[in-house]
């Protein structure tokens, strides 16, 4: 279902002191932005409507947050649910920070400096069956290799998806671009660890009986061969 535009999203995350107005001038200040910058920073790609990354960065004040979705219509109920959730927990939004953005160019806001211990995928687009079409899941090779330069080294990604040919895909991709897979399952519920924080998406899909493909990849040395990300000169 298609969401509605919402006028009133630009003007409310426009005075929102935890959203980020112009992220590509924050390449490499990253850090910077929080109360406690010598913290761990963690992304979620695609945080969505944040009912997610409002309950795991209210639970972990030493960890610092970044959200990045696409479009402001999401990005204003992902303000709204961190502030809701703080709010029951007593806490000033002081660890989080959320902003529109193109994940595929991910490159042209995060840099060297920018050092993340953390990336959270969930339930992205596995787009359709088309060869062409699957160049665009933030779980391709190239958008891996865009990840590798800001993520530590030893560095995670954590992925939760409902879609088996997305997730079988996602196990080989890792590999090429230098990620060695340290944990999965292919039914997160089934013996659900305690760490984990169901999103909106999550809930759906497993009230349809779908269960949840879940991995951790850790960040390794490059394959032989493999050279490192490098953009297009347009889009540097």
């Amino acid at each position: 279902m298609r969401m509605r535009f919402k006028p009133y999203a630009g003007p409310e995350l426009a005075a929102c002191d935890f959203h980020v107005h112009e992220p590509m001038k924050q390449k490499g200040a990253w850090h910077s932005l929080f109360a406690r910058p010598e913290q761990p920073m963690h992304i979620e790609l695609g945080c969505g409507k944040g009912g997610f990354l409002a309950k795991l960065a209210a639970a972990h004040p030493e960890i610092n947050y970044v959200g990045v979705d696409l479009t402001d219509k999401v990005l204003i109920l992902a303000k709204r649910n961190i502030e809701r959730e703080y709010a029951a927990a007593g806490r000033e939004v002081d660890n989080v920070v959320i902003l529109t953005h193109d994940i595929e160019r991910i490159h042209s806001m995060m840099g060297p400096d920018d050092t993340a211990e953390r990336i959270y995928i969930n339930f992205c687009n596995p787009w359709n069956k088309k060869a062409g079409h699957k160049k665009h899941r933030l779980t391709y090779p190239r958008q891996l290799m865009q990840y590798r330069d800001f993520l530590a080294d030893g560095g995670e990604i954590w992925f939760k998806c409902d879609d088996e040919d997305l997730f079988d895909d996602t196990l080989t991709y890792l590999p090429e671009a230098g990620f060695e897979v340290t944990w999965m399952t292919r039914d997160l519920h089934a013996d659900e660890p305690a760490w984990n924080i169901r999103t909106e998406h999550e809930t759906m899909f497993t009230e349809m009986g779908i269960p949840t493909k879940a991995l951790i990849a850790r960040k390794t040395a490059l394959p032989e061969g493999v050279e490192p990300f490098t953009p297009h000169p347009l889009e540097r």
